[in-house]
């Protein structure tokens, strides 16, 4: 976000935040809440400025709060608010999304909160210790710590202990505060250990040391000791469901089960996490355990079987470090393929969390892998750098092939089984020489699904068969390039292969036969290369930071794109082939208009782009960042609202846009909405050109029919007139007389004439006035917009009323005339002009005839008439010739 006086600016017209993929935990321990009327259990867990709500029962998430300013570094919940601490900054959050308090106050970071009834207490990292009243946000009390001789690193709330809070220090002592209504009753009561509760006066104490304790600070006891060998203890719980089992989380993913009435270690499950346990939770009364780490994982583990160790039994994860590489996965836009740092590859749905999977990591020898788990597999694959994918025969063979980083084998992937695929595709050549520095750098998968294209450092580009994975033969008679390919892509028609390699050299080959058809030489190293194969419009980024567009058909650079001010990280087309959407280091998004060459739309991201994919159905744009974990979505406004899309100038400073998922607050929200609307809004001139011819936006019912309104009347004037049923009075009168007679209607008066008085309509109209005010002041904007107000019909009538049999008078009508003429003259209103005309030369021809000075005026009219139909056939020849040209000419 950047302010430019009061006016906050959005970064992009096109593309705006929707939301992030892939985004679950971090090291922050998650926190646990009961809702007491839907009797359901939630986990909340922190991802950068905001935290996630999911429901245990399917972890399906619930909520996204509002971000804060800054990372939050501690959660904690009670009853009715979540509170986070961000800096030296507590906020409380109410609904899991709005904050409703704010705590300040704090010198330094706050690194720990612990709810305590209408209370909340925080510790910072300069020892000093706030008790807050959580409605008035007021300071209740304070209290300051010996950083020295007591540096606090845990507190809680001894169950059944009113007005007590155990708080916990690094240097291995404990000390039990008794805090009553006033500040002046503060009781030290004991020293010791370190953490959390299991039964009443009972306290589980984990030490940096890995020793566990179980304390009775009531009799300040020791009831029993556990050693962990696996480094500091990082979490504890206890089972509640009648079970006397502790958990004990490690630096190192594993976790131990230890029975508290044995007094000995019943169980571990073992790289539970890839990183440090940050968090796990008995759930009460239930034999679930959650737990979270910093490997962007939650995980719900069930104590079901015999052996004490739990089995997972659903799970929420997402990259354990910044993906590399994301695109779309098939045509329906709804999943996305990614590769991460953590040499996992991993499918993420846009529809719901509950469709994502993992296809693993990849293992040189998958069956040791499934024997051994992925930490201890010695020969698993580096990370993916770039792969290729096609849906196209999924169901048959493997349909994703990728590249490993520094490593000469391509393995491939099956999307349906989500698993790593059947053969690992490598050159003969090299005769499996591990020693070789020679990697594999490009690769894709022909449009039909059947046929690999790999391209390697050394220059060599070779092609496999999907369904066998055998070699079916390489490009060039030695190498095709004199130095490391940079890129490689086949048409959607399987008859050209085009490559780019470090030589400065575009080649363009036979897809079957190898035959070098094409030559083109670069001005600068390429660095990748983007085809689309429904345009044939090869999109290549130079290392100068600039892009050129090769059009497949023609062989030729027909489009060059600079400005970027950084290395291209990655490139995508529009589905259409309109739009290419460039990201690069220089942390700018740009989108290029291909047909027009010029830049439309360009925004800033606090993180730069590593990987950009757009939707098949054009509705997303999806991006990777630099040491960000989660996928980022940007929805495409152009499909639900009008964008305009100008060029934008050279000079222009593009404006930073808010990764998706970090929301601003209310009144940010409303204050950006407004300010954007009110710079957003383009009003277009009345006319853009005075040489132009200019149409109304009147819809054609308006003015289209003017000339037929007879035959309109004509064929919707009914056969007879409706006849309205005489109302019988309520006492029928009668003759009187000695036989009762009923008195008939009185039918011999005449009928009333239907023929109108014209002396009523003798009255001037507003139009007739206006018409004849501008015969003198010669300004004719408002008879002609008062004409636009009015409908056929109307329009009919006024006209009609310009005659002298009418009312009307031939000055009123040259003024007419003299309208028309300025109409044209403007070139405003043209279709309006023509109709106005018509339909005056319809109803007066014989009486223009008649009269000189009509007659004067009309040859006038005429002479714009044909001046403007010149002009305008001119203007179409021109384009007619262009289009033939564009159409027949061979370039």
């Amino acid at each position: 976000k950047l302010e430019m006086g009061s006016s906050v600016l959005m970064g992009s017209s096109i593309f705006c935040g929707f939301r992030a993929l892939g985004l679950y935990s971090n090291h922050l321990p998650h926190v646990v809440r009961f809702h007491k009327k839907h009797q359901e259990f939630y986990v909340v867990t922190a991802v950068g400025r905001c935290f996630h709500t999911y429901n245990v029962k399917k972890l399906g998430i619930v909520a996204v709060s509002n971000a804060l300013p800054a990372d939050i570094s501690y959660l904690a919940a009670d009853r009715m608010l979540v509170y986070a601490a961000h800096g030296k900054v507590i906020s409380a959050f109410a609904k899991n999304r709005k904050v409703v308090h704010t705590y300040e106050g704090h010198q330094a970071d706050v690194h720990l909160l612990l709810p305590f009834g209408d209370h909340l207490i925080s510790v910072d990292k300069e020892n000093a210790v706030i008790i807050w009243d959580v409605d008035s946000e007021d300071m209740y009390l304070q209290i300051l710590f010996d950083k020295a001789s007591f540096d606090v690193s845990a507190v809680m709330h001894p169950s059944t202990y009113l007005n007590k809070i155990l708080f916990g220090s690094s240097q291995g002592s404990l000390q039990l505060w008794n805090i009553k209504l006033c500040c002046s009753t503060l009781n030290m009561l004991y020293f010791w250990l370190l953490y959390l509760t299991i039964a009443v006066d009972v306290v589980g104490v984990g030490l940096a040391s890995g020793q566990i304790i179980i304390h009775n600070i009531k009799f300040n006891e020791t009831l029993m000791k556990f050693q962990q060998d696996w480094g500091p203890i990082t979490a504890l719980s206890f089972r509640t469901d009648g079970h006397p089992v502790m958990a004990a989380g490690s630096p190192v993913g594993h976790i131990g089960l230890w029975d508290l009435e044995e007094k000995r270690l019943v169980g571990q499950m073992r790289d539970t996490h890839t990183t440090a346990i940050a968090g796990l939770t008995f759930l009460h009364s239930e034999p679930l355990l959650i737990t979270n780490g910093a490997d962007n994982a939650i995980r719900v583990w069930i104590f079901d079987v015999a052996g004490g160790e739990g089995r997972l039994l659903r799970f929420r994860m997402g990259h354990s470090a910044p993906p590399t590489k994301i695109q779309h996965y098939d045509q329906s836009g709804q999943h996305i393929l990614s590769a991460g740092q953590d040499g996992t590859l991993q499918s993420f749905s846009t529809v719901h969390e509950r469709f994502n999977k993992s296809l693993g990591h990849g293992s040189l020898n998958k069956a040791k892998a499934k024997k051994k788990s992925v930490m201890c597999d010695t020969a698993k694959l580096p990370p993916i750098t770039t792969f290729a994918l096609e849906s196209a025969r999924q169901s048959d063979w493997d349909s994703i092939v990728a590249c490993h980083q520094g490593f000469l084998v391509t393995t491939t992937w099956n999307y349906q089984k989500g698993s790593m695929g059947a053969y690992k595709l490598e050159p003969e050549r090299f005769n499996k020489n591990r020693a070789l520095t020679v990697h594999a750098t490009a690769v894709d998968i022909s449009s039909c699904g059947n046929f690999a294209v790999i391209a390697l450092s050394s220059g060599h580009i070779d092609v496999y068969n999907m369904q066998s994975g055998l070699h079916r033969g390489q490009y060039g008679k030695d190498r095709a390039h004199s130095g490391p390919v940079r890129g490689v892509a086949v048409d959607a028609l399987n008859e050209l292969t085009v490559s780019t390699g470090a030589d400065r050299l575009l080649k363009i080959w036979k897809f079957k036969s190898k035959e070098l058809l094409h030559t083109v030489s670069l001005p600068a190293s390429p660095a990748s290369t983007l085809l689309h194969r429904d345009s044939g419009m090869l999109a290549i980024a130079l290392d100068d930071f600039t892009v050129s567009i090769l059009d497949m058909e023609t062989k030729r650079i027909v489009r060059r794109f600079s400005g970027q001010r950084g290395q291209v990280n990655d490139m995508t087309f529009s589905p259409d082939g309109r739009w290419l959407i460039i990201a690069s280091m220089d942390c700018t998004i740009r989108t290029w208009d291909l047909p027009s060459g010029s830049l439309v739309d360009c925004f800033l991201v606090d993180s730069a782009a590593i990987s950009i994919s757009f939707s098949p159905t054009g509705n997303f744009l999806a991006s990777s960042h630099v040491d960000c974990l989660g996928i980022y979505l940007w929805s495409n406004n152009t499909l639900c609202s009008l964008v305009s899309l100008r060029p934008l100038p050279a000079d222009y400073e593009p404006f930073v846009a808010i990764l998706p998922g970090s929301c601003l607050t209310d009144d940010e929200e409303e204050d950006t909405d407004a300010d954007n609307l009110k710079m957003a809004e383009y009003v277009s001139p009345a006319q853009l050109d005075e040489q132009l011819v200019t149409l109304s936006l009147l819809p054609d019912s308006r003015w289209k029919n003017l000339l037929h309104l007879d035959i309109i009347r004509t064929k919707n004037k009914p056969k007879e007139p409706p006849k309205v049923p005489k109302a019988a009075p309520f006492f029928i009168p009668t003759i009187p007389g000695l036989v009762p007679q009923f008195a008939l209607p009185d039918t011999s008066s005449e009928e009333q004439s239907k023929v109108v008085n014209l002396g009523a309509l003798a009255q001037k109209s507003s139009f007739y006035l206006q018409l004849e005010e501008a015969l003198d002041t010669n300004l004719y904007e408002g008879p002609v917009q008062l004409l636009k107000e009015l409908g056929p019909s109307a329009i009919d009538t006024e006209l009609r009323g310009l005659a002298p049999g009418m009312g009307g008078d031939i000055c009123v009508m040259q003024s007419f005339l003299k309208m028309i003429g300025s109409m044209l003259l403007s070139r405003q209103d043209f279709d309006l002009a023509q109709a106005y005309l018509a339909l005056f030369l319809k109803l007066h021809l014989r009486l223009i005839a008649e009269q000189t000075l009509l007659m004067e005026e009309a040859g006038n009219v005429l002479e714009l008439l044909e001046e403007t139909w010149t002009s305008m056939q001119t203007i179409l020849n021109h384009s007619m010739c262009l289009l033939s040209y564009i159409k027949s000419a061979l370039l």
